[in-house]
């Protein structure tokens, strides 16, 4: 041991065979004495002072270097916050209160502390694709993360980033154990449920912007209701594919779909002209039976009012009525007939014999009827 060396006396630094507690061969024995604790102070102070320069011994010297110590803890509380951060001052481990960048002041530790997140960063997160940069995962696991479920039962792959920031500093550092990773499963889990309800084509050639803002809206509303602090700002879609193993196939369907399509359209176009043209010619139709109606109905109507008009004059005056009927049928019955009218008074009539019209129809005339003077 060194200590044996020292002016030829063994048993430790007090020599003469002392232990701290005073002497004996052990320095555990029964013969052990309690320390003196003013002695043990005066040494103490006697070792300071020839430790401190000349001229700065006695009370005085130690309240002054009481009080630079305390200086010096005190100067400990001082910190600066960045531009792009945020102070969050935590007094025994409970958060008190929020500062701005800049030369800030908090009480000395262990009393307070402080966290500085980055609060204006914009921070990315990738789902379906491996960043280089960052290693984490696996290219097999992130493959795997893009893979997902269409409503129509068929695999699509997605590589979408989603850009997110600190709203709220609280929250972010003391509600969630990882808001990082959070927002990761909460942005895969989210797009699944919306890509779930879609047809495989939406994904893949229509409006992927509207997807992404949907997207992004309810995975808003899951991490606010989480406290994460956290606030999304884009979801930014880089590749919508059909996995690599089945693209022939899915290019088969694809087409044939397609044909289906233009077939079901010539089909539509086709029936789009044929049905208005018959609906057209049952309405003409339709409006020719109903005018045809109106007429007959019109006429028969008409009939029947000269009918009732000529019965009631009948009924005023039967006998000249019923003369007057004669008359007019009497009038249109031989108005257009061949007839020749002579007087039985007259004599030394030449017969005339029209033999140029014989061979016509209807040439020769009626004979006349001969009746005695004074008949009926």
């Amino acid at each position: 041991m060194p200590w044996n060396s020292q002016g030829g006396r063994g048993g430790g630094p007090w020599g003469g065979g002392q232990g701290p507690w005073g002497r004996g061969s052990g320095g555990g024995g029964p013969n052990v004495t309690p320390p003196d604790l003013e002695e043990l102070i005066r040494k103490s102070q006697e070792r300071f002072r020839q430790s401190m320069p000349k001229g700065f011994g006695g009370a005085r010297g130690i309240i002054l270097v009481i009080v630079a110590a305390l200086v010096m803890w005190g100067a400990t509380g001082f910190y600066k916050v960045n531009p792009d951060e945020v102070g969050v001052v935590l007094r025994f481990g409970r958060f008190v209160g929020i500062t701005q960048p800049g030369l800030n002041y908090h009480l000395p530790s262990p009393i307070e502390s402080v966290i500085t997140p980055p609060y204006t960063r914009i921070n990315k997160t990738e789902i379906g694709f491996r960043n280089p940069e960052s290693g984490r995962i696996s290219a097999r696991d992130a493959a795997n993360e893009g893979l997902m479920l269409t409503g129509d039962e068929n695999i699509v792959d997605l590589n979408f980033s989603v850009f997110w920031r600190i709203n709220n500093p609280e929250h972010y550092l003391f509600s969630v154990r990882d808001p990082e990773a959070t927002v990761k499963v909460v942005s895969e889990s989210t797009m699944r449920e919306i890509i779930g309800q879609m047809p495989i084509r939406a994904p893949l050639f229509e409006n992927r912007e509207l997807i992404a803002e949907r997207m992004r809206a309810r995975a808003q509303e899951i991490l606010d209701s989480y406290k994460t602090g956290v606030q999304i700002t884009q979801v930014q879609f880089l590749k919508a594919d059909v996995p690599s193993e089945v693209v022939d196939a899915f290019i088969d369907v694809q087409r044939a779909k397609a044909d289906q399509e233009r077939l079901g359209n010539e089909a539509e176009s086709y029936r789009n002209d044929i049905i208005p043209k018959a609906r057209g010619e049952a309405q003409r139709m339709v409006q020719e039976a109903e005018a045809y109606k109106e007429q007959v109905t019109d006429i028969a109507e008409g009939d029947a009012q000269r009918f009732l008009s000529v019965y009631n004059v009948y009924k005023s005056a039967p006998e000249v009525i019923a003369q007057r009927l004669y008359i007019d049928v009497v009038e249109d019955v031989l108005k257009n007939a061949n007839k020749i009218v002579l007087d039985p008074q007259a004599r030394n009539v030449v017969p005339y014999l029209p033999l140029s019209s014989l061979g016509q129809p209807g040439a020769l005339p009626t004979p006349p009827r001969t009746t005695s003077q004074g008949g009926k």
